[in-house]
């Protein structure tokens, strides 16, 4: 049986059973989350991740955080097994950072960051030492001023990883794939490398993502917009290019956010 955890910025954690969370159409609007979790007002939820029940008691699973501000730490799943109902610290923050990522990982992974301007970073998961639930973590990647962390993905460890593909979206509507072997293998907290070329017209990296066979692109604004795409109608194009336009949106919307299926 499935669980699920509900990471929030503010670096807590709250755990449900899949079968608590209600079921509902398209267009529903759905229950709030607090209806069945304790989240404190003034928290929101920025990552979730699931695991059966077996992978913990397997005691090999580890979950990946990664905030804001470009701090990083691993933790064993375990640590999350009693999660009581009023949460649990997850991560410790230094002053207005937020907990944005949590990646499920299994301890020879690899992990791969990008920022809002542009720049990325890959370096093995073996490069993070395991820490508990109230660490605040190490420096993932070197930020310049006005720079922040806008991902973050792991790449299992298996042949042919570097047949994938590393597929960013823009916040005003621009997407590119670029393959994963032009992204050497660095030293975490490095300043890495131009993984896209951001100006005015596309806006900063939004989300990012490594692809392997998924199909579509869904993607969604902060006014509600919601696009279906093709992965094969978004140029596969080097590190530093823009990409192409995949959503066009009204004024003063930008994407909120995508996910590849």
């Amino acid at each position: 049986m499935d669980n699920i955890l509900f990471f929030t910025n503010k670096g807590r954690v709250f755990q449900t059973k899949v079968y608590e969370i209600p079921a509902a159409s398209r267009t529903s609007k759905g229950k709030l989350i607090q209806n069945f979790l304790e989240i404190p007002a003034g928290e929101t939820v920025s990552a979730i991740v699931s695991y059966a029940e077996e992978e913990k008691e397997k005691d090999e699973g580890y979950l990946i955080m990664a905030t804001l501000n470009g701090m990083i730490k691993k933790t064993p799943l375990e640590d999350f097994g009693n999660v009581r109902r009023s949460g649990l610290i997850a991560m410790g923050l230094k002053g207005d950072d937020l907990l944005k990522w949590v990646k499920l990982s299994f301890g020879k992974d690899e992990v791969v960051l990008v920022t809002g301007n542009g720049q990325s970073i890959r370096f093995k998961e073996s490069q993070l030492r395991s820490m508990g639930r109230t660490a605040s973590g190490v420096r993932s990647i070197k930020l310049k001023k006005g720079d922040f962390v806008a991902g973050l993905d792991t790449i299992k460890e298996s042949r042919g990883k570097n047949e994938r593909k590393f597929l960013i979206v823009t916040e005003n509507g621009f997407a590119k794939q670029t393959k994963l072997k032009e992204y050497k293998v660095q030293s975490r907290s490095g300043g890495g490398i131009k993984t896209a070329k951001i100006n005015q017209k596309t806006g900063k990296i939004i989300t990012a993502q490594i692809i392997t066979d998924e199909e579509e692109l869904l993607a969604i604004s902060t006014k509600g917009q919601v696009i279906r795409t093709k992965i094969n109608t978004v140029r596969t194009a080097g590190r530093a290019t823009s990409g192409v336009r995949i959503m066009k949106l009204k004024p003063g919307d930008t994407v909120a956010g995508s996910v590849a299926l």
